[in-house]
């Protein structure tokens, strides 16, 4: 049996192991739970399919709303996170217990609120979020059991982040990987043997996340090297809410513009019927499985810069930055490639009964894998900057790809394009980001190596 390591060993591997053996390390398990929440994702999407196109938009619909609960999970998570990584590469592990409680709590609070809320207002809910009147019948129903399991998705997604924020996220992973596969299993059977029809999706979706908020807590709770998630240490004060909040705001601004993007999409595609906004979640959900194990390999840098940054190891801080971005940039490359020659396929994997959702979903497909190259350097200039407490410039990239070019995107290329506009908003938007993350970062980099190469001097 594995022994477990002593905050003051994690601390030593942290700091010492060599950047390329520690990185994948850490990323792992969390590419392996990314690829599984993105693979259910997917299953959800291709099982609903089955039923009719209306359906299969319904859930483009409702991932407007789950971004939103994404959104408080991961800024609430990412913020914690963060700031323990920062903490315990400081060695200051009764801040870092805090932070864990604070966000744990609040974020519970702020899910039964969610439920609470959304069920009195379902219905104008499904149209604010671009439904058509063939589509929200299927959405009220999907939403109804989505809202169920909102305080357990807020509290799993901080409890990931805390896990993997103490570069312990193999136990992580265990959660994430035990609900989605839950899911994959429990989809066919409600929707086709017990024919609960959209209903089962969303009960599947529900259970998996119990069961993932379950084994989170236990790993926070039992492990001893973990930190212990404590009524007594919920601190809600203004000093820790403005940690917490200031550290997770790109992951605020990138969800929660994830989400308004995604009513807007919805809402651009609507006028072009059904078939348009099942094509562009399709297209979605395929392009989240895509980014899926780019953001799980980052969320392996991420605890790695957090405590180097800590430990005022720049070197270790730019080593990392450069050694993911090789990485990402050649595997983001070759899986566009293939996927870029596959498009069509892929989109009639999920509905092949409708040719209007395969031509508009294959054009829209090869559009964004096109600009794959290029989101590795966006992603990775996000993180370091989130990581290292640099909110506002990580907030700014983060806006950029979904929000601050999309919408605009969205709102002015349909009018004038069509549909095609629809299908080329998103790789314009990618564009306009890479310019911007470089303007942010590259200064941020000089610094980096300013102070690497003073403390060098120093030594």
């Amino acid at each position: 049996m594995k022994k477990t390591m002593t905050q003051e060993q994690r601390y030593r591997m942290m700091i010492e192991t060599p950047i390329p053996k520690l990185i994948p390390k850490l990323a792992v398990p969390t590419i392996i739970s990314m690829l599984i929440t993105a693979v259910y994702n997917m299953a959800d999407t291709f099982f609903v399919s089955q039923i009719g196109t209306s359906a299969s938009g319904a859930v483009g619909i409702i991932a407007s709303l789950m971004f939103m609960i994404q959104a408080i999970g991961f800024t609430f998570g990412m913020g914690s996170g963060n700031y323990i990584s920062r903490s315990l590469g400081d060695q200051n592990g009764e801040e870092a217990g805090k932070a864990a409680a604070t966000a744990f709590f609040s974020v519970f609070v702020i899910g039964i609120l969610i439920l609470v809320f959304g069920m009195m207002f379902r219905e104008p809910l499904v149209y604010l979020l671009g439904a058509t009147p063939t589509i929200a019948p299927y959405a009220m129903e999907y939403m109804r059991y989505i809202l169920y399991a909102a305080p357990f998705m807020l509290c799993s997604f901080v409890m990931n982040n805390i896990l993997r924020s103490q570069g312990i996220a193999l136990y992580a992973m265990f959660g994430i990987a035990a609900g989605g596969i839950l899911n994959m299993i429990l989809d066919p059977v409600l929707i086709f043997v017990f024919d609960m029809g959209i209903a089962g999706a969303a009960v599947a979706t529900m259970f998996s996340q119990m069961i993932s908020f379950c084994i989170l807590l236990g790993q926070c709770n039992i492990r001893k090297d973990s930190i212990k998630i404590r009524l007594s240490n919920f601190t809600p004060t203004p000093r820790m809410y403005g940690i917490i909040l200031h550290a997770g705001l790109p992951s605020l601004c990138r969800q929660g513009m994830m989400s308004a993007s995604s009513v807007v999409l919805n809402l651009a595609a609507g006028p072009y019927g059904d078939a348009a906004i099942a094509a562009m979640s399709i297209v979605g959900r395929f392009m989240m499985f895509i980014n899926s194990g780019l953001i799980g390999f980052g969320q392996g840098f991420q605890p790695t810069c957090g405590f180097n940054y800590g430990a005022r190891r720049y070197d270790r801080v730019l080593e990392s930055f450069w050694f993911c971005l090789k990485v990402a940039t050649v595997v983001l490359t070759v899986l566009g490639t293939i996927s870029f020659a596959f498009a069509r396929p892929i989109i009639t994997l999920f509905r092949k009964e409708d040719m209007e959702v395969i031509r508009i979903g294959s054009r829209a497909l090869r559009f964004q894998l096109a600009t794959m190259p290029i989101q590795g350097w966006i992603i990775m200039c996000n993180m370091l900057t989130q990581s290292v407490g640099y909110g506002f410039r990580a907030s700014l990239v983060a806006m950029g790809r979904q929000g601050l070019f999309l919408i605009p995107a969205l709102l002015i290329l349909p009018p004038a394009l069509g549909v095609l506009g629809v299908q080329a908003a998103q790789p314009i938007a990618d564009v306009c980001t890479f310019f911007l993350a470089t303007v942010i970062v590259v200064p941020v980099l000089r610094d980096f190596r300013k102070k690497a190469e003073k403390k060098e001097e120093e030594m």
